[in-house]
């Protein structure tokens, strides 16, 4: 929430669903010659004008809210602003909750890499597509070793075939300034 004050104004946003509450057009707010009224339980009543609409929710003693002003013609429901606004926001939180960002963990590794370092590597990337996170595999090169690229691209994949079991390849080795990178996601 942010508020900024000016001389007498006060603006107040509350974020939500890529719009601020302050996109919302309320009460005399809104200028549409017609609109599609919702009532306060969801019933559709009608196409009217949105002075007909403003009384209705006078009448009912709640706000006239235009949810959809892209709509033709827009649409308008009648609720509790501030009761609007919580369920708004709670719905995002609630959105955000169960979204899962996909991590990608990194395993670095050299063209002159022992067995027994590749395994233990290996095993780490296996931990991590096991938990259902993408792995990044980048083989480095230093000094001369970039003149040998092609000869070290079989470390990359023989990593693939070791990880065919429980992995896929999502995007094959490829070379990318002075490393080459090959990106394994966990099968389905």
């Amino acid at each position: 929430m942010s508020v900024f004050l000016s001389g007498y104004n006060v603006c107040i946003h509350f974020f939500m669903e890529g719009k601020t509450i302050t996109d919302y057009s309320v009460n005399e707010q809104i200028r549409d010659k017609e609109v599609r009224l919702i009532g306060e339980n969801g019933e559709q009543l009608g196409i009217m004008s949105a002075k007909e609409a403003q009384h209705i929710a006078e009448e009912a003693g709640l706000d006239l809210i235009k949810i959809a002003p892209t709509a033709n013609p827009p649409v308008c429901k009648i609720a509790d602003f501030g009761k609007f606004r919580y369920e708004m926001t709670r719905k995002e939180k609630d959105n955000r909750k169960k979204q899962k960002a996909l991590e990608v963990k990194e395993i670095r590794l050299s063209p002159n890499i022992d067995t027994n370092d590749l395994n233990t590597k290996m095993s780490a990337a296996r931990k991590f597509l096991t938990k259902g996170e993408e792995v990044k595999v980048v083989l480095r090169f230093r000094g001369r070793e970039m003149a040998h690229m092609a000869n070290s691209k079989h470390i990359l994949d023989d990593f693939a075939t070791a990880m065919e079991d429980i992995a896929q390849v999502k995007k094959p080795a490829k070379v990318e300034g002075r490393s080459m990178i090959l990106i394994l996601a966990a099968k389905k």
